[in-house]
């Protein structure tokens, strides 16, 4: 019950990112497009991070490593494409929004180990990741001015919507 609540807390928390990205900015400038996907790259490799240090399950831990790989790859594309732009990303209520639920997320999950933390964790990828596609797709590839910006965000969905399905699957196999 404690793992359901902790759960449906997490997504309530992670859906209010995609209202937040809408409200504080309908259309939110590019400088504060790569802030806002900069952070959410930053903060998911944070997650897995620790969760790399309290998983034993295999496909759990290769999902971190992968988010890892993969977030770390991308915000390092991300830092060279707003360089080459001479973009400077701009801190905003949104970005401050979801690593203040972020911080909350983390919290939450070092109290748990084993089976309840690998649940946990993955029903909170899958929260994530739903609700950052939902804010590229909705949001910030739609408001995006720059071409550039706006391709590299389209790649950036690819591949979080892969992340999505493979968190899914795992979460599937978890009890």
């Amino acid at each position: 019950m404690f793992i359901r609540l902790c759960t449906a807390a997490a997504a309530a928390c992670l859906m209010s990112f995609a209202t937040l990205a809408h409200a504080a900015s309908p259309a939110p400038t590019d400088p504060q497009i790569a802030h806002i996907a900069y952070t959410a790259g930053a903060l998911d490799v944070a997650v897995a991070k620790k969760a790399l240090g309290k998983t034993k399950t295999k496909a759990v831990k290769e999902f971190a490593d992968e988010m890892v790989r993969d977030h770390e790859a991308v915000n390092k594309q991300a830092l060279e494409l707003v360089k080459k732009l001479n973009v400077t990303p701009e801190n905003n209520d949104t970005s401050r929004a979801l690593t203040k639920q972020i911080k909350e997320e983390e919290t939450k999950l070092a109290k748990l180990n084993g089976a309840a933390f690998d649940k946990a964790y993955i029903d909170h990828e899958v929260a994530f990741h739903k609700t950052v596609n939902n804010a590229l797709t909705s949001t910030l590839i739609p408001s995006a001015k720059n071409p550039e910006l706006k391709a590299f965000l389209e790649t950036g969905l690819k591949i979080f919507q892969g992340h999505l399905q493979h968190a899914e699957h795992i979460a599937a196999t978890l009890k």
